[in-house]
């Protein structure tokens, strides 16, 4: 039965959009090479020069507005000549700072270490401590242990003796000197021998006995 004439101009139109994509293999009609390229040709990017700037993700700032781009942590203000950013010399960081923050423009020293370490131990800031019976130190703010150490008089004895927890020698028999070999206590003659009678200088320990000599007794007795 032959269909009305509307109807087949109906079909007409219909059938070729029922060919499947697929059926169309497009390494059978190879592009030219201006046809491949034609597409990135017609790409147009948008100048912002003059009128703003773009940070490392693609946002766009305004003139005069301040932002900070890529990973920076120092503001720049968007100019007509682009990005001016701050750039200040930041201050050096503690050498015993254990903990800095990144937030700002500049690293932050947040803390410090709060002791001194002095021989192996530590002391807490502005303690005072001995570490020697000579010694007298003190943790400074500074982390810094500084010490003061003793200056001892010259004993007035020839065999002074150390004491526990004392930092200076002691005389423990008083003042003396040698006479020879042998040790004679200061402020009265001694008679060392048969012949010599010796005392000790005054004040001056270290040296050695005023002797003077008398009638041995051995004469004597011949």
């Amino acid at each position: 039965m032959a269909l009305p004439i509307h109807e087949a101009w109906i079909l007409l139109f219909v059938i070729p959009g029922l060919v499947a994509p697929a059926a169309i293999n497009h390494e059978d009609y190879p592009a030219d090479e201006g046809d491949q390229t034609s597409s990135n040709d017609n790409l147009i990017f948008d100048d912002y020069r003059g009128k703003g700037c773009v940070d490392d993700s693609g946002f766009v700032y305004k003139l005069g507005e301040r932002f900070f781009p890529g990973h920076s942590n120092c503001p720049c203000v968007c100019t007509e000549d682009g990005p001016v950013c701050d750039q200040p010399e930041c201050p050096k960081i503690h050498p015993k700072c254990t903990k800095v923050e990144h937030n700002g423009c500049c690293p932050e020293c947040k803390e410090v270490k709060n002791f001194c370490e002095y021989h192996g131990k530590n002391y807490k800031i502005l303690e005072e401590f001995k570490p020697s019976p000579c010694e007298w130190c003190r943790c400074e703010p500074s982390n810094e242990v500084h010490c003061v150490v003793a200056d001892c008089a010259v004993p007035e004895c020839v065999n002074p003796v150390y004491e526990p927890e004392q930092c200076c020698p002691v005389c423990k028999n008083g003042p003396n000197c040698f006479a020879g070999t042998t040790i004679i206590p200061a402020g009265i003659e001694v008679k060392v021998d048969d012949c010599n009678i010796c005392h000790c200088h005054n004040g001056d320990w270290w040296k050695p006995a005023q002797c003077s000599k008398r009638e041995c007794q051995g004469k004597q007795a011949l």
